[in-house]
Order: C-alpha cells, then structure tokens, then sequence
C-alpha cells in the first residue's frame, strides 16, 4: 500500500465517524415520530432544555434527547420553550415539536361567560371547568391588595369581568383567568365610551354599575338605549328605579325570586326604596348594554312593563303605564287558559 494511500484511508476512517452522525441527526430531523397514544406533558417553569429533551424521549415524542438538544441550538433566536401543558398525539418531526415548544402551542380550554352573569355564576361555571373551587375566585375577587394591583374602583370584580368567550390554559390559576377577564374589560371600555358616559354624569364605576342593570333589564339588544333612557331620566329626576334585579342582587335569594317583603326591606341594592343607583354593578354587562348606557335614547319614558315576548312597552306617565300593566295581566291570564 502506497503512503498516498494511506493517507487516503486515513483521512476516509477520520471522515466517517462524523459523517455517520450527521447522517443518524438528518434521520433524527427528518422522520416523523408518532407517539402510540395522545400524551400529555407539563413544561414547568425552570424546566431547562436538557430536562424537556429527556421527558419527551421517555415518553417516546422524539428518539434522541441529545439529538434534540442539538437541534434546539439552531433555534435559540427563536426565544425560550413556554411553559404550559402540551398534547402529543400525530405524527411530528422534531423540529415540528420544538416549533410547538417556542411558539407555547400549549392545550387551551373554551370558557364562555354569557352576557349578565353575576360574580357567583363566573366562579361557579370556572369551578365546573376544573380551574378551582368556586370560593377562591369570590376571595380573590375581593381580596384589596389584588384589587389595587388590577388599579379598579370598587370592593369587589363584580361587573369588571368582560362577559365573552375566552381560550385559556388548562392549568390557568385563579388569578390569571381573572387578570384576563379584566384586561378585556379595559380593552373593550374605549375613551369616547368613558368620555360619552361622563356626559350624562357618570363615573366609570356608575357606568358599569348601570349598564349592568341594563343588561338584566334588556332582552332586545335594540330595546338596550330606550331602557337606559328611562333609568336616566329617573335619576336625573331622583326618583327610584325600581329595578327589580337589584333586588334579587341584594336579597341574595338562590332560586332569584323576590317577595313582597323583600320589596319593603330597606337595603343598599333595594332601587324600590332608594332615589340612586346601587352601591356597585349586579352582574358583568357586555359592549351593547354598557354603549347603550353611554348613549342612551333621547325620551321622555319613566316606565316600561314587559309584554311577553322579549319587548317592552314604554310609557312617559303612570296611567299610560298602569294600562299598559293591565293588558299585560291580561294577557297572562288569557294565554293560562
């Protein structure tokens, strides 16, 4: 054998070791993985790269930890892998999973809040979704210090959680749904909207406070601006709204009837005995009910009485309105029979 090649030879051994690896890392990053079932991982905070590599080699998401953490050194400009809880269920590459990772693709959850849900019914319907029991949402929601950091008026969240359809982690905490709920109250609350309602005199906590009994009142988005006319014109005029959901609101009554008894019962939320709005809103009122409040109609009404189908009848004096009662009566008497 000649010294050339040996040299040759030599240099091929020298060639191969590294020539194999980068042929088993091309195989690592090109073949997708499927795991045999849907798997679901937890990325804690401070989990470091190494440690994700190897929890999801052992849950058989990827072939090679330290393939993986070689691969991730590509995408370091990409940002940091996001905590969260993730689902592995299709066939992936490698890359795709770490994709996933940086981009924090993590498992969300549908939660919808309808329009006029009270506080009460918010943390029920996040407790029913697994997020924690129900109590630790109404003691956050009145706990000062989170208040402050929130930088809202008022003692509790009542009415400042943005009835809507949110996506949220899984694992979310109390105090993350909530923070959430509340920055999409803020986003919603324009300043023309805050500027409208300070020209009909009111404050941003009057505002929320009387659209949310806007919302319970109305069951007509188009009827929203004429309620609101006529709780205006009341208060402008210092007489009682006599609204009966703030009653309910202020009994506390479960089944959310009210009696005669709680009509005479002097409370704070009692609009039947009081000539101003209730110290604070009832229930979380949507974007229709809260623009319907900052601009309400131009009327005359003071009274409305429901007809039955959703509408109201408006009506500027008592006897127009004590007639307008008495034919809803009697209707409810004729449809009995």
């Amino acid at each position: 054998m000649t010294r050339r090649t040996s040299i040759i030879l030599a240099f091929l051994c020298l060639l191969l070791p590294p020539t194999f690896l980068l042929g088993q890392f091309w195989l690592f990053t090109t073949r997708p993985i499927a795991p045999p079932t849907t798997v679901r991982l937890s990325i804690p905070p401070g989990m470091s790269i190494t440690q994700t590599a190897i929890l999801l080699e052992k849950n058989g998401i990827i072939t090679s930890a330290n393939n993986f953490r070689f691969l991730s050194r590509f995408k370091k400009g990409e940002g940091a892998i996001k905590i969260g809880i993730y689902d592995f269920s299709r066939a992936a590459t490698p890359g795709e999973i770490l994709r996933r990772l940086l981009a924090g693709d993590i498992v969300l959850r549908r939660i919808t809040i309808p329009e006029g849900f009270a506080l009460k019914e918010i943390a029920a319907r996040l407790e029913n979704l697994g997020y924690g029991p129900a109590h630790e949402f109404l003691r956050l929601s009145r706990d000062p210090e989170f208040l402050k950091s929130l930088d809202l008026p008022g003692p509790s969240l009542e009415g400042y959680l943005f009835p809507e359809t949110y996506f949220a982690a899984i694992d979310a905490t109390p105090r993350q749904l909530l923070q959430m709920m509340v920055r999409e109250f803020r986003k919603r609350l324009s300043d023309e909207l805050i500027a409208a309602a300070k020209e009909q005199g009111l404050t941003l906590p009057q505002l929320v406070t009387l659209a949310s009994i806007v919302q319970k009142e109305a069951r007509k988005i188009e009827e929203m601006p004429t309620i609101a006319s006529v709780f205006h014109n009341r208060l402008r005029i210092r007489m009682p709204l006599q609204a009966d959901p703030t009653v309910t609101y202020g009994t506390n009554h479960s089944n959310g009837s009210i009696s005669k008894a709680d009509l005479q019962r002097r409370t704070p939320y009692n609009t039947y005995k009081i000539e101003a709005l209730p110290p604070g809103p009832i229930a979380s009122p949507g974007a229709d009910a809260l623009r319907a409040t900052a601009y309400p109609a131009q009327t005359n009404y003071l009274y409305f009485v429901a007809k039955g189908d959703g509408s109201h009848v408006f009506s500027a004096d008592l006897k127009s309105h004590n007639d307008a009662v008495r034919s809803y009566r009697l209707r409810q008497r004729s449809s009995a029979r």
